[in-house]
């Protein structure tokens, strides 16, 4: 019960599927007519008095954003599920760390962005890739390791990349993403770019030092960067209570404001980031905590229910679901009919569905990219793997 209650920390409690006032409202309107919703969370905030306060609880929509919002998460999270089908299929090995339960998030955070702002985030960066405009073939592919993969299929579920769309990709080090973040804002500043800097962690990177070192830099030079703490409560497997002596991770920043956000809300996403982004160009950074929730374990070797109860993951799935809840608010407002939501989630499935069987179809890297991206001249240093024998043997007939 006491991870339960610090999912509301800092929230009055509420429903989250309870729509506002504003949202009972049928609208007939036109895709790209404004639509104003009231959000039920209020944001809370960390030092902002001294700038410009807190946000308001209203923020500003379309239909189409709507809609295109429900279809992007819809796709994300059918092929997280997709992924976990292959990872105990043996099609993907290694390391795997799905996303679903925390789509809002991005969804939220790119309607806020464009592709000129940088993003680097964790190694849970599948649907981040997608964010950024990648493909889900380009995602398979690259948890295949194959050579149609985001990065050439030699990255793996870590390392997604998206250079044309300022997407540095997944790290595999924990915390490593917050100086690269740091670096990336102050290229923005250097080059006089009306620009901001992400960098996402979880709850578990938020004691690492280097967090701290870089947020430092950041604010004596005024760099325009977020700080975006994705709180899913669970660090591994230990919750945030038991490694965290203040885990309000938005007051993390000290001297650096900070603002909490219901990170299972897209549009609360988007009106924090809004927010976050203005703030961030005018005065330098600010730190970020989503209240989000992951339904698988930490990766696909962590079967996530040895820390936590069934009962935990099924009230949020029944409470708090991101996909659920902008599901019930487009067929609320009468934005979409039933047939046309059944329509969307066929079109999306269909999608993961031949990206898969691309993927699979996919050639392996060739074997020249082993001992690519090392050094400029590797074929002549005759670069080699220490303690084994490296000698590519070609059996090809004569």
């Amino acid at each position: 019960m006491a991870l339960l209650r610090s999912f509301a920390r800092g929230f009055p409690a509420t429903r989250q599927f309870a729509p506002s006032l504003a949202s009972k409202r049928s609208f007939s309107a036109s895709a790209d007519d404004t639509i104003t919703i009231e959000l039920d969370r209020p944001f809370v905030g960390h030092k902002l008095d001294q700038f410009d306060g807190l946000p308001d609880q209203t923020v500003e929509t379309t239909k189409a954003e709507m809609v295109k919002m429900f279809s992007d998460m819809y796709l994300m999270r059918r092929m997280e599920i997709a992924a976990d089908v292959l990872y105990k299929g043996k099609f993907i090995r290694g390391f795997c760390h799905l996303y679903d339960g925390q789509e809002a998030i991005c969804v939220g955070m790119e309607a806020a962005l464009n592709f000129k702002d940088s993003i680097v985030t964790s190694y849970r960066d599948h649907c981040t890739h997608l964010g950024r405009g990648g493909t889900v073939v380009e995602v398979m592919a690259e948890l295949m390791g194959r050579a149609d993969g985001a990065s050439k299929g030699i990255g793996g579920s870590m390392h997604m990349y998206r250079k044309e769309a300022n997407f540095y990709g997944g790290n595999g080090i924990v915390g490593a993403q917050a100086p690269l973040g740091a670096g990336m804002a102050f290229k923005h500043k250097y080059s006089g770019e009306p620009n901001v800097a992400c960098a996402l962690y979880g709850d578990g990177a938020a004691n690492q030092g280097q967090l701290f070192e870089a947020l430092n830099i950041a604010a004596l030079w005024d760099l325009p960067l977020i700080y975006i703490c994705e709180n899913n409560h669970y660090g591994m497997g230990t919750a945030e209570w038991r490694a965290a002596k203040n885990p309000d991770f938005y007051t993390r920043g000290d001297y650096v404001p900070g603002l909490k956000i219901n990170g299972m809300d897209s549009l609360s996403v988007k009106k924090g980031m809004q927010y976050a982004k203005a703030h961030a160009l005018a005065h330098g950074p600010i730190v970020l905590e989503m209240d989000t929730y992951r339904y698988h374990g930490h990766s696909m070797s962590d079967p996530g229910s040895t820390y936590r109860t069934r009962e935990e993951i099924t009230s949020v799935r029944q409470e708090r679901d991101p996909v659920e809840r902008m599901r019930k608010r487009i067929l609320d407002m009468e934005l979409v009919t039933t047939a046309e939501v059944k329509e969307i989630e066929k079109a999306q499935r269909k999608i993961v569905d031949e990206a898969v069987e691309i993927s699979k179809a996919s050639p392996l890297p060739a074997e020249e990219k082993l001992f690519s991206n090392m050094y400029t001249n590797s074929k002549q240093l005759n670069i080699g793997i220490r303690g084994v024998d490296h000698t590519i043997v070609s059996y090809a007939a004569e």
